[in-house]
C-alpha cells in the first residue's frame, strides 16, 4: 500500500521531530519544515495528501500564510492546524483549515483524528470530481503517548 505523504510545519524541532516519528511509525510518510516560509516552499514542489501547520511561528498567524498556499495547491491537501492556543471553532474555520488540533494531544487521538481527516477530505475530493473514494484503511497508532508538549510522556492511565 502507498504511504500517504504529510508535510508537518513547526518551529517547535522537539515537537516536529517527535510528530514526525510518531507518523511515520504509524505508516505515513512524512516531511517537515521548520517555517512557514520552509513549509510554503515545500507545498509547491511536493503533492501531499495532508499539510499540518503550527499557527504561531514566525509570527503569531504565520500558519495562516500556510493554509493559504495549501489552498492555493493544485493536488487540494487536507489542512489541520496544530495549536497550544485553541481558537474558537469561528476562528480557527476563517483560517481556512479542515480540523483544529490541540497541542499536547494524545498519540492514539492524534492518529484517529488524522485519519478521520482524511478518510472524510478523500470523499469530499471525490465527490467534487463525480466519483466514489475508496476508504483507506486505518492505520493502527503507537501505544498512547502526549504529542506536542515538546517531549512525550507516558499516559498513565490504566487499561
Amino acid at each position: 500500500m502507498k504511504q500517504r505523504r504529510i508535510l508537518l510545519v513547526d518551529d517547535e524541532i522537539t515537537v516536529l521531530l517527535t510528530l514526525k516519528a510518531v507518523l511515520e511509525i504509524s505508516g505515513f510518510d512524512v516531511d517537515t519544515a521548520a517555517s512557514a516560509k520552509e513549509g510554503k516552499s515545500k507545498i509547491g514542489k511536493r503533492e501531499y495528501e495532508m499539510i499540518i501547520t503550527d499557527m504561531r511561528m514566525e509570527h503569531d498567524v504565520a500558519g495562516v500564510e500556510v493554509i493559504k498556499a495549501a489552498r492555493t495547491a493544485k493536488y487540494h491537501p487536507a489542512v489541520a492546524l496544530l495549536t497550544a492556543f485553541p481558537m474558537s471553532d469561528e476562528d480557527w474555520q476563517e483560517t481556512g483549515a479542515d480540523k483544529m488540533l490541540v497541542k499536547p494531544m494524545q498519540t492514539r487521538m492524534l492518529i484517529q483524528q488524522l485519519e478521520k481527516l482524511l478518510t472524510a477530505h478523500q470523499a469530499k475530493l471525490a465527490k467534487a470530481a463525480g466519483g466514489e473514494a475508496k476508504p483507506k484503511k486505518p492505520i493502527a497508532a503507537p501505544e498512547p503517548e502526549a504529542v506536542g508538549a515538546g517531549k512525550v510522556s507516558k499516559n498513565k492511565a490504566k487499561k
